[in-house]
């Protein structure tokens, strides 16, 4: 350690380790649904994720796969020959006392996720991803005593992958926009929910600090039980800090595994840091090594969307809308999907002004409503009519964003506009009609506009909107007031 009150500069670093639940129909090694989140607990069970004496796994081939097109997606080499081993723990979770797990010889290898940190591209390194099997899970206070934890053994056996980063981060935010990357990235290929809330992606942070000239080199501090983006870089930030001033006041830091406590924002000790030989790993004695064909592994690789870094710049060069806007849509590839059905054949006009309603009116209604974050109110021939009918001024915008809420299943927009009566005024006379009406009743503001104050005019254009209920279109009322206050101007009175 630094001797005390030396003036000592330091830098953070930080390795990420996720796990991932992967989206699969049955469980890792047995035929049991992988689905248990509305399962009454221990009904998803079996002799083989029950651990029961004698019982034989079977690897899912599906889950194998999913790894592979991971660690494809992070531009990992994928390896032609692994095997699966035990890892040693005994839990309460963990019924078999060990997990079939990989430790020296993973599906993939060395790989690299490229991420934007405030508009600046960063690379960090993957280690590895390699399969595992998910533990049970503790269910604390719910047993008749109100002081027993009880088990639920629906989740075990359930496939995960665990995607291990190298130490190549910075900052607190650097490891929250990683984790937003690598996020979307699992969700594009299909390979996890990433649903954070559910357990489905969950994330060990590693962190310690260093002495830029290395005249000190801190231990490894694992923080654990983070769920949410937020809270990881919460979690960094205040360990960060704690090391920091530890450091500094010559503290000794001790290589450990802390929880973070979010209603406290601290992290505590929980016990000291497991080194590899502490779970006494050996090859699983009752599955076959794994070998990947290179035709497996191409068939695997060509499965491959488009992914998010790449849709993101192809949408903003091919339809020339913002960056900003072109990493909204590509924020989930079921909505980058709906925009560009929407604007399938469209030029590119139509697609900039698409983009615009998409991202703040289409989107702010699902949020609104509280639909699930890939999710639309509409579908593409909905967005698309919408915006045809306003482009082609059968709907004012103003009207078309107040019948958004109104369209119901797969109705037309042109279709609730008619049943409702609100397509555009075509009728010059009833323009001109609410123009004169709007000037009538406010004669201070035609007298401002008078006086030399344009500006004034909008208001009157509102005034005048809001008389046709919105739908007489914005250029007609514009003119029609225009014509109207020359006269005026030109003749002290309306005609």
């Amino acid at each position: 350690m630094p001797a005390q009150g030396t003036d000592t500069t330091y830098r953070t670093v930080i390795g990420l380790e996720v796990h991932a639940q992967i989206l699969t129909d049955s469980k890792m090694y047995c035929r049991c649904s992988a689905s248990y989140a509305d399962a009454r607990p221990n009904t998803h069970v079996c002799p083989v994720c029950l651990g029961l004496p004698g019982a034989l796994p079977v690897i899912n081939r599906a889950a194998i796969e999913t790894v592979v097109r991971t660690g494809l997606a992070l531009n990992c080499d994928i390896a032609a020959d692994s095997k699966l081993d035990r890892k040693n723990y005994v839990y309460p979770d963990l019924p078999k006392g060990y997990q079939i797990s990989q430790y020296d010889l993973p599906l993939c290898g060395k790989g690299a996720l490229t991420f934007d940190v405030g508009g600046e591209v960063r690379t960090a390194g993957v280690t590895r991803v390699h399969i595992e099997e998910d533990t049970g899970r503790l269910v604390h206070d719910q047993a008749s005593d109100g002081s027993s934890s009880l088990v639920d053994l629906n989740r075990s056996g359930a496939p995960l992958m665990e995607i291990v980063g190298e130490p190549d981060l910075r900052t607190p935010e650097e490891a929250r926009e990683y984790l937003t990357a690598l996020r979307l990235i699992l969700r594009y290929i299909g390979a996890s929910s990433g649903n954070m809330e559910e357990g489905a992606f969950r994330c060990d942070a590693n962190i310690s600090i260093r002495a830029v000239d290395e005249s000190f080199v801190g231990p490894k501090v694992e923080i654990k039980n983070m769920n949410s983006f937020r809270a990881v870089e919460r979690a960094l930030q205040y360990e960060e800090i704690r090391q920091r001033e530890a450091a500094k006041g010559g503290e000794e830091l001790f290589q450990e595994t802390r929880g973070w406590l979010e209603a406290d924002s601290v992290t505590v000790p929980q016990r000291t840091k497991e080194q590899a030989h502490d779970y006494r790993y050996f090859s699983e004695p009752d599955l076959p090594p794994l070998r990947l064909k290179v035709a497996d592994i191409e068939r695997i690789r060509e499965s491959l969307p488009e992914l998010p870094a790449q849709r993101r710049r192809r949408l903003s060069d091919q339809f020339g809308i913002p960056l900003a806007d072109a990493a909204t849509l590509a924020s989930e590839r079921a909505i980058a999907d709906v925009y560009e059905d929407a604007v399938r054949d469209k030029n590119q006009r139509f697609a900039k002004v698409t983009a615009n309603w998409m991202v703040n009116d289409v989107l702010g209604l699902a949020r609104a409503r509280g639909l699930s974050q890939d999710a639309l109110p509409f579908g593409a021939s909905q967005i698309r009519n919408l915006v045809e009918c306003v482009e082609d001024g059968k709907l004012t915008a103003r009207v078309a964003k107040e019948l958004m809420p109104r369209i119901e299943g797969d109705e037309l927009p042109i279709t609730v506009a008619e049943r409702l009566n609100l397509l555009s005024i075509d009728d010059d006379e009833a323009v001109v009609a609410a123009a004169l009406e709007a000037v009538e009743a406010n004669p201070d503001v035609v007298a401002d506009y008078l006086g030399g104050k344009k500006a004034a005019v909008g208001r009157l254009i509102g005034e005048t909107m809001r008389r046709t209920g919105g739908r007489a279109k914005p250029d007609a009322v514009r003119d029609a007031l225009t014509e109207i206050l020359d006269k005026i101007e030109a003749h002290g009175t309306q005609d």
